[in-house]
């Protein structure tokens, strides 16, 4: 299958306020050092790694909300690493980002329709009131819910009007930061279960950030442990849990908590 993203060298620094002279630029802190990596079409990505590591940063740079120092991200074999915003902004409707709290990310002023509506305006799209409704459908919650506002929703309906912002937009791409940290495990199981169901019936392409395994593991078909900015490991998610390569992957698979505090994992049986 053809790769929608193709990142090669990916370096990514930012300036160090806390070391600012007086005069002149603040020196660069290095985040990302030389990320080589392919994401196939219709893959789901899942980016794990401690605080820290980098992986919601990746993520930022995947969407164009950050842009690289170094290295090329190319998007459907167009390099899109320092696109100026003219010129990426007809791609931006392409990929799209489902935030870690929907209550920050949705306009409490709002009400959901026009919540879900806006990006669609913006990029000029037809069938605007339809669209909604398509998406509402799609993320299992009732039509009647465009009249209501954000604060009106559970914590796990306002995360799917998040998801619903986003694949109103038929994008290719679509990047989950910890959207499932926040919310309690029946929801948690729900939300997984849509995601899995949308990427099959919608085409989707999916990276999804978590520091979770457990949750990664249900989702991902394939995961990529990043520990100081850097690449430890990347494979198939199966093959990961069942055989990990890298020390610091043995220990994220060890910290996953367990019903009995006696039992330890077994990497064979999963």
């Amino acid at each position: 299958m053809a790769d929608l993203y193709t990142v090669s060298d990916l370096r990514l620094g930012l300036p160090d306020m806390t070391r600012k002279p007086l005069f002149g630029a603040a020196p660069r802190i290095g985040i990302l050092h030389g990320l080589s990596f392919s994401v196939p079409k219709g893959e789901v990505l899942g980016i794990v790694g401690g605080s820290g590591s980098g992986k919601s940063t990746l993520g930022r740079v995947l969407v164009r909300l950050l842009e690289p120092t170094g290295g090329r991200v190319l998007f459907d074999g167009q390099d899109i690493s320092h696109l100026p915003e003219d010129r990426l902004r007809p791609l931006r409707r392409r990929f799209q980002m489902i935030f870690q709290d929907p209550m920050s990310s949705l306009n409490p002023r709002r009400r959901i329709g026009g919540i879900i509506a806006a990006p669609l305006q913006l990029h000029g799209f037809d069938r605007i009131s339809a669209r909604v409704d398509e998406a509402l459908d799609h993320v299992g919650l009732p039509r009647a819910f465009r009249h209501r506002f954000p604060h009106e929703l559970s914590g796990g309906q306002r995360q799917r009007v998040g998801i619903a912002r986003a694949i109103a937009m038929r994008p290719d791409f679509i990047l989950a930061d910890e959207i499932v940290s926040g919310l309690d495990v029946s929801s948690q199981a729900q939300v997984l279960a849509l995601l899995a169901e949308l990427v099959r019936d919608l085409g989707l392409t999916l990276a999804f950030i978590s520091h979770d395994l457990s949750v990664v593991r249900r989702l991902c078909t394939s995961t990529m442990v990043l520990h100081q900015g850097r690449i430890v490991e990347h494979r198939p998610t199966d093959a990961l849990f069942a055989a990990p390569e890298a020390d610091y992957t043995r220990e994220l698979l060890d910290a996953i908590p367990l019903p009995d505090p006696d039992q330890r994992w077994d990497l064979a049986a999963g």
